[in-house]
């Protein structure tokens, strides 16, 4: 960790964040348990990348917006991208990414893309604030991609996700290019609970368009976590086969579909900030002992 990392605490939790890609590298329970995947390039070297100015893959891995056409790698550049540290206290630490001359090679758009992470007791709180200072509308895409750890600690017990007004969501399949198919399936979800196994994702992550809404994951009987999300109305679930994680993941946006153009302004869910204009997103998450 740099430096600039700052280190964050409650009496229930213990937060670090660094500077690159405002990306939380720990989150510890007084005890000491980690709760965050720590980045092991055997499975995936990310922990909780933000997602911007796209979810997911592109056909191609090409955007367009306005007049501009390039390349743009899965899951946006927010995530390798050096953000300042304009805050930081002992519960709450405010980081900012703004255009810079790599970002309007690939985005051509002035924008300011601000994240802060806050701890009161057992909660995290992030919230992101996507603001455009152009003179055109902004095409754009927004998402969290947080990966905790599975099982989580003190239990060796089934992990499960359980969806709070007990639905089960269609799926919509995602296919080895990372790109989705345009029609949706019937999702694994059973009144409202899904066991997180490996065969789950033999063919990658789970996305459930439209289906974002507090959820608790974890086993029956906890520890377990307690998610809401503000303004991230798709969900997406991921485990490596056999990776000690899962990634709850929240967003605005998804992956292109099958047979779709470059345009970001016409991607799923997309979003467009007009001039001067702003958007805020959010998720907590609360640890729960039992």
């Amino acid at each position: 960790m740099s430096d600039q990392t700052c280190t964050l605490s409650s009496e229930h939790l213990s937060l670090a964040v660094a500077p690159l890609g405002a990306e939380m590298q720990y989150l510890r329970t007084a005890s000491g348990q980690e709760l965050l995947w720590h980045g092991d390039k055997a499975f995936w070297t990310g922990r909780a990348p933000i997602l911007f100015p796209i979810v997911g893959r592109a056909v191609d891995d090409v955007v367009r917006s306005g007049k501009l056409t390039a390349e743009m790698a899965k899951l946006g550049f927010a995530r390798r991208q050096a953000f300042a540290v304009e805050e930081a206290s002992q519960t709450r630490c405010r980081h900012v990414l703004r255009a810079s001359e790599a970002t309007r090679a690939v985005y051509p758009f002035e924008f300011t893309l601000t994240a802060t992470l806050k701890l009161d007791g057992p909660t995290l709180s992030v919230t992101a604030q996507v603001a455009n200072a152009s003179d055109a509308p902004m095409p754009f895409g927004f998402g969290f991609h947080p990966a905790f750890r599975c099982p989580l600690p003190g239990t060796d017990a089934p992990q499960s996700v359980t969806l709070a007004s007990g639905g089960e969501p269609q799926q919509q399949p995602l296919r080895p290019d990372g790109l989705l198919e345009r029609a949706l399936v019937p999702g694994p979800f059973c009144e409202g609970r899904l066991e997180i196994t490996d065969a789950l994702f033999e063919n990658d992550a789970l996305v459930f368009p439209g289906a974002s809404e507090p959820l608790r994951y974890g086993p029956a009987n906890g520890p377990w976590l307690d998610f809401a999300f503000s303004n991230l109305p798709d969900l997406a679930l991921w485990r490596p086969v056999g990776a000690p994680f899962l990634c709850v993941e929240p967003w605005h946006g998804t992956a292109s579909l099958v047979g779709d153009g470059p345009e970001i302004a016409q991607r799923p869910n997309s979003l467009a900030l007009a001039p001067g204009a702003g958007a805020t997103f959010g998720y907590r998450v609360t640890f729960v002992s039992a």
